[in-house]
């Protein structure tokens, strides 16, 4: 076409992910009905979906999640809940998602205007932003007067208990997304910015990652001493025969204490975002800091047995949001939580529910939430160092995830077990911000 004028565009990635070669997806034999149901639900397969797709059970109920937070009846017109995930996946500088939900707000008819900056956007969505960044970064210091400047009657441009509830759980589904994105290193769109070239291939133009600095491979210089895959099943077994045996409160106590303030390094630093992101962040230096810095007076732990979801957040969502929001996310969870096939690594037949548990309450200790019913000694003999720093980053600072951080740990196991370890991050990620938010509008209901 190119001696007519037309120049066609070519695709730059060699695959969805930069982290998992392309084989690697094809040889786990994706589930053609659940690629069919995202084909139906979205208009294409994109990159999100076809490594989420080495996980069918969960990849469904992802879908049907997504589906009825963005298309189904509820309190927020369609173009504004794209427009608060596209606010939402900027706090981590999530080109990807900011690029596929500015797409689909302009689709559903949205002001085009609106994404050339929060200036541009009514009173009452902009105002969202303080909340958007606690929620993003720092969940445990929403409090029910950040919920009562949204929506007591006084308040400009009031939000209606429904309609916030509904943009807190887009908001934070789009936060732990993000996760997912930056640690499975998803390639960008063919049609996203930086997804797409009109030059030939070449050895100069070969696509370079946004997760990979050019510096960096990713594979080389692996941090030594990995934790080999029968040490740790040796380990899982040896905890389980431990759990029998009693330990104090006081000695619990003292084991979450040492995992939430234990120094895990999160240091790369990346260049500036590009400006389609930059531009619908306010205070970008607002960021992660740890729930309880040594030395530093940290705020009250959230007791998991005070407010849970399975008791009380669920509930509270149900009561403002049509019905099948609250069921869908609680069945989300209890995918995750349960999701096993049995094996590590090269090994079949193995209980891995030890260390799928210790992952997802390591995760809520990074957030300052205590179940008081679990010995937290658990995570540092299942958690391998590479591996929480892998854990944390994702979690806490996505947008810094890299193929060193990535390929460091875990490095016997399946790319489908990384993946699967990705989903509890943001799963348990995506349960801790809401308890917070959901328990502040508890006690301003009260």
């Amino acid at each position: 076409m190119t001696e007519r004028g037309v120049e066609i565009p070519r695709a730059l990635a060699l695959g969805p992910s930069a982290f998992i070669p392309a084989k690697e997806m094809l040889k786990e034999g994706p589930d053609q009905d659940v690629l069919l149901e995202a084909f139906l639900s979205l208009g294409r397969v994109d990159h999100i979906t076809m490594v989420m797709a080495m996980h069918p059970s969960y990849l469904s109920c992802f879908l049907r999640t997504q589906h009825a937070l963005l298309e189904l009846d509820g309190p927020l017109p369609r173009p504004w809940r794209h427009y608060i995930a596209v606010m939402a996946a900027a706090r981590h500088q999530c080109s990807y998602l900011v690029q596929q939900h500015s797409a689909g707000f302009l689709e559903v008819g949205g002001e085009e205007s609106w994404l050339g900056g929060l200036e541009f956007v009514p009173t009452k969505l902009r105002s969202l932003q303080t909340l958007n960044k606690l929620l993003a970064h720092r969940p445990w210091l929403i409090t029910q007067q950040h919920i009562q400047e949204l929506v007591c009657p006084g308040a400009e441009s009031r939000w209606s208990l429904a309609e916030l509830i509904h943009a807190v759980v887009l908001m934070a589904h789009a936060h732990s997304l993000s996760s997912f994105v930056w640690g499975c290193g998803l390639n960008p769109e063919p049609d996203h910015i930086g997804g797409y070239t009109f030059y030939p291939p070449s050895p100069s133009n070969l696509p370079r990652s946004p997760h990979s600095p050019a510096h960096e491979d990713g594979r080389q210089e692996l941090a030594d001493g990995g934790m080999e895959v029968e040490v740790l099943m040796k380990r899982m077994v040896e905890l389980q025969q431990q759990q029998e045996e009693e330990c104090s409160q006081e000695e619990m106590l003292t084991r979450f204490e040492r995992e939430r303030s234990e120094s895990i390094p999160t240091a790369v630093v990346r260049g500036a975002p590009p400006d389609v992101v930059l531009r619908l962040v306010e205070d970008p230096e607002f960021i992660y800091e740890d729930f309880a810095p040594r030395g530093e007076q940290a705020p009250p732990t959230m007791r998991a047995q005070d407010y849970s979801w399975e008791d009380h957040g669920f509930s509270l969502v149900n009561r403002l949001l049509p019905d099948q929001v609250g069921q869908l996310l609680d069945e989300k969870f209890q995918v995750v939580s349960n999701l096993t096939y049995h094996r590590m690594a090269m090994h079949e037949g193995v209980d891995t529910h030890t260390l799928r548990k210790a992952l997802w309450n390591y995760i809520h200790c990074l957030y300052g939430i205590r179940y008081d019913d679990y010995d937290y000694g658990g995570v540092n003999v299942l958690l391998e160092r590479s591996l929480k720093v892998f854990v944390k980053t994702m979690a806490c600072h996505p947008e810094q995830t890299t193929a060193r951080i990535y390929h460091a740990f875990w490095r016997h196991f399946r790319h489908s077990e990384k993946v699967h370890a990705n989903l509890i991050v943001m799963e348990a990620r995506l349960q801790a911000a809401l308890l917070y938010t959901l328990r502040a509008i508890t006690h301003y209901m009260r």
